[in-house]
């Protein structure tokens, strides 16, 4: 069977619609898109699917090879778009009628516009006209006169909810016997309860973040369990394609981007991991990190981390840490983590112990500190003023920080 599907790709089609046509295409349907708006989105046209696309020369020029075809009928169908307020419908029409007549049913996704292409392909090449009316379009249609008419004009009328289908009766006195109530669909066997261990890597695409590194290692385990999240974007710096990474590691349908996260989102991905992982090295042009903050805010969460012995990274952990871009260590580190829960456990709960010690923001209070000292003529070189009761107040209370922090060491 061959089906012209005529959809809107706005923003690539729309995530339902896309796995209904990969269920026709699987059952042996040929696919003929005809596209009402084109925009490559999350959910774009397969190869072998046939897309239609309009242009204004286009369509113009139809007009004119329409009328000379078909001029009776033309002039009856222009007079009813124009008084109906369809015109651009209609004119769209024409245009895909001339690849409609290779179809053996029209096939309209949505009740609207695309319903009303429908129609007047399916008056200008006498193909059957099926539509499936999802829910907008019983309450907010965009030209409620052509849409009753359009119902009656289609040979069968496909609606997702049983509640849709007494509605189409009650408001729109279609006849029940047309009306098939036919649910989404999901595919079950990729969309069901499973077990993953999730990796989870936040950072800029940038060369030294090992991103590479990191899919290298998850490819050798091999593994369908694992699943990687990705979150960041572009930085400042020259950025390193990380889709592309991905992809050519094969690891497509195991690594999620997130895009940049901030807030409840970025401590939500956070909470959900079962491991946070940088590879840090150093780039080609020998540029090295700090100590990153992901990893700071990682351990702050209580998350096992698995990273590299890179610069001042060994002097904060003791593991789970290999040597730079070494993917074979980090694969086995990786297997490590995933076969020891144990383990998971104590390391977040060490780490949580080191955040508290280490990052707090008693260190931004001591930067506040020294910048208060200079501020109070406390710079090299420079005779000590009297400082103002306000700055007096800032040392003593950090004074007291200070005491604090010492006690809680142990100092």
């Amino acid at each position: 069977m061959h089906i012209g599907v005529i959809a809107s790709l706005k923003k690539g089609l729309e995530h339902f619609i896309y796995r209904e046509l990969e269920v026709f295409a699987a059952q042996g349907c040929r696919v003929s898109l005809f596209a009402t708006k084109m925009q490559k989105g999350l959910y774009n046209p397969k190869e072998d699917w046939t897309l239609h696309c309009w242009t204004v020369p286009g369509v113009a020029l139809m007009q004119f090879a329409s009328l000379v075809r078909f001029p009776l009928r033309y002039i009856r169908l222009v007079i009813e778009a124009v008084k109906i307020g369809a015109v651009v419908d209609f004119a769209l029409a024409c245009y895909f009628a001339r690849a409609l007549k290779e179809v053996d049913v029209i096939y309209a996704t949505f009740g609207d516009h695309k319903l009303f292409i429908g129609y007047f392909c399916k008056k200008i090449t006498g193909k059957p006209l099926a539509v499936t009316i999802h829910a907008y379009e019983l309450y907010c249609n965009p030209n409620p006169r052509l849409f009753v008419r359009a119902l009656a004009a289609c040979d069968r009328i496909i609606t997702v909810t049983e509640y849709n289908k007494e509605y189409l009766i009650g408001r729109y006195q279609v006849d029940p016997a047309n009306i098939e109530v036919v649910r989404i669909s999901v595919d079950l066997a990729d969309y069901r309860p499973q077990k993953k261990f999730v990796i989870l890597i936040a950072a800029y695409f940038a060369e030294r973040k090992g991103h590479e590194v990191l899919f290298e290692a998850v490819k050798q385990l091999a593994r369908d369990d694992i699943e990687v999240w990705v979150v960041g974007g572009e930085g400042a710096e020259p950025s390193v394609d990380v889709l592309a990474m991905a992809r050519r590691a094969g690891l497509e349908s195991q690594v999620a981007f997130f895009g940049n996260l901030s807030g409840a989102a970025l401590k939500a991905v956070f909470q959900a991991c079962d491991v946070f992982c940088l590879p840090c090295r150093h780039d080609r042009s020998g540029i090295a990190e700090g100590f990153p903050t992901v990893i700071a805010e990682a351990m702050a969460f209580g998350k096992p981390v698995i990273t590299t012995r890179h610069v001042e990274i060994p002097r904060i952990l003791d593991e789970i840490l290999v040597d730079e871009n070494d993917a074979s260590a980090l694969a086995q580190a990786i297997a490590r983590a995933q076969r020891s829960p144990l383990l998971l456990a104590e390391l977040g709960k060490k780490n949580r112990i080191i955040a508290e010690r280490l990052f707090s923001t008693r260190n931004a209070a001591k930067t506040a500190a020294v910048l208060s000292r200079l501020s109070d003529g406390g710079g090299a070189g420079e005779p000590r003023r009297q400082a103002s009761p306000k700055l007096r107040a800032v040392g003593s209370n950090q004074a007291h920080a200070s005491t604090a922090l010492r006690k809680s060491q142990g100092i």
